[in-house]
């Protein structure tokens, strides 16, 4: 096989498609019969100076694919095989690997450092392969250059797999040392320099030791500053890039070098290439990003000498910092609206300048005033667009009595503007703008009002006079109006926005319809605007909204009588039925909000559902989610009367539950199976075996993402709710579920902050699935069968008082628990509660919350306690 393996790999490339497949094949059959073979050929391959560098950089390729994978279940499936494989084997393996770091083949060495990495990933954590960091060391610097590159290039790839905490102390010195030394400008190679500074990159994390020591701060400091003025581009940027990841790692240590890293930061943004200018900027948006953190976590209260630690680097670069970002804005790019990915000088430096904003608020206003006031009526558009740019950046941080007045003053300029001006870059800008005015600047909670009699009808016009211009400008002109129409949401009667509504829909309607509607995102602003106006509508224009559901209704239908696509045109037509799926959501959600408009929906519920089902039978993941959410609306409206759907609809919500590969759909569907129990009530009865079935399966499969498994747990809580003591024949199946998923809950301690927040997901979910099933068998003679499970339920409370990490939703649900757990089984859980660790601390502590959902429950559980121990 290993002669053939070079011609298999090679064929595997080949622009003959039943030639590629015959070697796809071949080489499957071959990892199938035979692991430990197949994986020593590919290393052999890539190790061999004979072959031709095709085949050795795709004998790697595949070799880093069978060490790693995307999807989590697949990933652990990979490293455990890997760990089973004969120990003799993987050294074969991991000798051609280290050799191949010698080649003189630069496309070789680049892939074997990569499965270097991937197999560092897999072994250091489990103690395996304590000799690789030393050798890799060892030679560093009595080897040729471009092996030198390799191994820094290693060592980077090393930093970026393995977590800091497998990695002693001893070994990250030796790693930082010869990464800094390589990028040292005394290192003669650019190649060496590269890799190094990119490893450097990588190690940050591993840094942390290093940064407390004053010393080995300042070098690490001093080389990556100098590296920032190396005469390679790629060397400057990846400089760059290292001080980005220093500034929000290490935010605390880097005061005494600010001075020094403003004039290079500044020096290229103003002369330097654009890749590393970019990088530059990035510089203060991370700064910025960690202040803002820093002072919202800590609110208003501090006064300037308490310990905070916030540094104030932006309000004290303020003078410098803000023209240096004023003056990128006039870098614009002349065709940067019509690109959805565009990025470059201007767009970072107006993203930079909105966060200053947010980070000093008012004191930026003055600093940025005169630039705008100088350049908005100019005839240049560079600097037309650059000031309104400038004004829009600034909308948010601000406080509203210092920008009011000057909005005041503009907002007629910029009516004017977006109508009249010849520039279409200029008309994107003050589009934009106006939708940040209004989102941040109008509202019922604002003491004076931009929108005012005197002004709505023309800014109504306005905006839907641009919906008629280039799909960019539309696009922005809709999102304009999508905040007005929020700013009046808590409007109560009367809505200023009420003689113009049928001409609002209207309009919008007219935008979906545009040819080019699928340019700039359009078509899909325009609903999402639709959306928005008739979500925030008053009883008023009740009667338009009304009317526009046969109007959305026959949209639906026509998209599904189009056969016979091409799949750009099927995309377009996922893509509308989504949309229109959404809107009908919405809608259903804003008729059936009151029993005047119900009756009217009411009408049309047994064509909606009929087109719903028609949309199922279009297999596409986006319309499903989009359906799915529209249904669950429908079921909430209806109530019981929803029944009569169930039998046709039951096999799509099978479908959706099965669908583990688009686990957001999955997710989804949970959720609608809330609503539905919520809905049918004891009606759902005759589903629930096939549901609950379903919703068993896919918490013990692994392939499901983590994320659906918390709702789950809460349908639980739904379906006992919906079909009380009925539940009876599902608690021996669920009960134990939720007991181990509560187990695994428990131990999660030294977890990162995204494992908190799952972990917080996770409890609530188990909470949820508790308290339902209690208070679905409260008053049932079968309330003993509970019985058996209570002691469990409140070690688990203990334990999760004791880890004092809850959030506030989980405290919340957590005390109505021990509530409902009192209120149930009333003395049978007396004796339990008060032996309990923690749950009278825990009740105290509730009442005395803040928040007043958790007080109320903290009330209600202190009451159904008290009951149940005085028995």
């Amino acid at each position: 096989m290993a002669m053939e393996v070079t011609q298999i790999l090679l064929n595997a490339q080949s622009v003959d498609g039943s030639v590629r497949k015959h070697a796809e094949e071949s080489l499957q059959r071959f990892q199938e019969e035979n692991l430990a073979g197949f994986l020593l050929s590919l290393s052999g391959e890539l190790a061999s100076e004979e072959k031709p560098v095709d085949s050795r950089k795709l004998a790697g390729l595949i070799l880093k694919n069978a060490l790693d994978a995307k999807e989590q279940h697949r990933k652990f499936e990979l490293v455990q095989r890997w760990l089973s494989l004969d120990v003799g084997v993987k050294t074969q393996i991991k000798a051609l690997l280290l050799q191949t770091l010698a080649s003189p083949v630069y496309e070789a060495r680049a892939t074997a450092s990569q499965v270097i990495a991937k197999v560092a990933g897999i072994e250091l954590p489990q103690k395996q392969w304590p000799e690789l960091i030393g050798s890799l060391l060892s030679s560093i610097h009595q080897v040729p250059v471009h092996v030198k590159q390799a191994t820094l290039e290693t060592l980077g790839y090393l930093c970026e797999e393995v977590s800091p905490d497998a990695v002693e102390q001893d070994h990250v010195n030796k790693i930082l040392t010869a990464v800094v030394q390589g990028m040292n400008s005394a290192e003669g190679s650019n190649d060496v320099r590269l890799a190094a500074t990119r490893a450097l990159y990588n190690a940050l994390s591993f840094a942390q030791a290093n940064f407390s020591n004053d010393m080995e701060r300042d070098y690490i400091m001093k080389v990556v500053c100098e590296a920032t003025l190396s005469p390679e581009v790629k060397i400057r940027q990846a400089a760059f890039e290292c001080l980005v990841s220093i500034s929000s790692s290490y935010y605390e240590k880097i005061a005494p070098y600010m001075q020094d890293i403003f004039n290079i930061t500044a020096k290229a943004v103003k002369e330097d290439e654009e890749p590393v200018a970019l990088q530059a900027i990035e510089f203060w948006s991370s700064i910025c990003d960690e202040e803002i953190d820093i002072l919202d976590d800590y609110g208003g209260e501090f006064t300037g000498d308490s310990d905070i630690p916030c540094f104030y680097f932006i309000k004290q670069a303020l003078p410098a910092l803000v023209p240096m970002l004023l003056e990128t804005l006039l870098k614009q790019e002349e065709d940067q609206d019509q690109d959805e990915g565009a990025w470059n000088l201007a767009m970072a430096g107006g993203t930079c300048l909105g966060l200053v904003a947010r980070t000093v608020g008012d004191d930026i206003v003055p600093l940025v005033m005169p630039f705008i006031e100088e350049n908005i009526t100019k005839p240049d558009w560079r600097q037309r667009e650059a000031a309104t740019y400038a004004f829009g950046s600034i909308l948010e941080g601000p406080s509203p009595n210092k920008l009011t007045p000057l909005v005041n003053v503009a907002l007629n300029f910029m009516l004017t503007a977006l109508t009249n001006d010849p520039n279409s870059h200029v008309k994107d800008t003050t589009a934009w703008t106006l939708g940040r005015i209004f989102e941040f600047l109008h509202g019922s909670n604002m003491d004076t009002p931009i929108v005012t009699q005197a002004n709505c009808q023309q800014i109504i016009t306005v905006l839907l006079q641009s919906m008629r211009d280039a799909p960019n400008v539309a696009e922005k002109a809709c999102g304009a109006l999508y905040f007005l129409a929020q700013g009046y949401e808590d409007i109560g009667q009367t809505s200023p926005l009420t003689p113009y509504f049928q001409e609002i829909l209207q309009s919008l309607l007219s935008v979906s319809h545009r040819e080019d509607a699928g340019e700039s995102r359009l078509r899909t602003a325009a609903y999402e605007t639709l959306n928005e106006v008739v979500r925030c509508s008053t009883d008023e224009t009740a009667s338009m909204v009304t009317h526009l559901v046969p109007v959305i209704m026959m949209e639906l239908h026509k998209t599904l009588e189009e056969h016979n696509l091409s799949s750009d045109e099927r995309q377009k037509q996922i893509e509308l039925q989504g949309l229109l799926c959404g809107c009908l959501q919405v809608i259903i959600q804003k008729l059936g909000s009151s029993d005047q408009t119900k009756y009217a929906l009411m009408q049309h519920a047994d064509q909606i559902m009929s087109l719903f089902l028609r949309v199922f039978a279009s297999r596409s993941a986006t319309v499903h989610e989009e359906a799915m959410l529209a249904i669950g609306a429908l079921a909430y409206v209806m109530g019981p009367d929803f029944a009569k759907y169930m039998a046709e609809f039951y096999k799509y919500l099978e479908m959706g539950l099965q669908n583990f590969e688009e686990y957001q759909v999955c997710a989804v569907t949970v959720g609608v199976v809330g609503d539905i129990c919520r809905a049918l009530e004891e009606k759902v009865l005759p589903w629930c075996d096939g549901i609950m079935t379903q919703l068993l399966k896919d918490l013990s499969s692994n392939q499901l993402h983590r994320s659906v498994k918390p709702p789950i747990f809460s349908c639980f809580g739904d379906i006992a709710m919906a079909i009380g003591d009925n539940f009876e024949k599902y608690l021996m199946y669920a009960m134990p579920m939720l007991q181990s998923a509560a187990e695994l809950s428990a131990h999660t301690s030294s977890a990162d902050d995204e494992m908190i927040e799952y972990t917080n997901l996770l409890r609530n979910g188990i909470l949820e699935a508790y308290s339902g099933i209690f208070q679905g068998f409260k008053n049932s003679p079968k309330t003993q069968l509970l019985i058996p499970y209570a002691p469990h339920i409140v070690q688990f409370l203990d334990l999760i008082y004791m880890e004092k990490d809850m959030d506030e939703s989980v405290m919340k649900t957590a005390i109505g628990v021990l509530g409902d757990l009192a209120d149930t089984l009333g003395s049978n859980a007396g004796a339990l509660i008060q032996q309990s660790l923690s749950s009278k601390d825990f009740l105290n502590e509730c009442l005395s919350s803040e928040d007043h959902l958790i007080k109320e429950a903290a009330e209600w559980a202190k009451l159904a306690i008290s009951r149940a121990i005085s028995v």
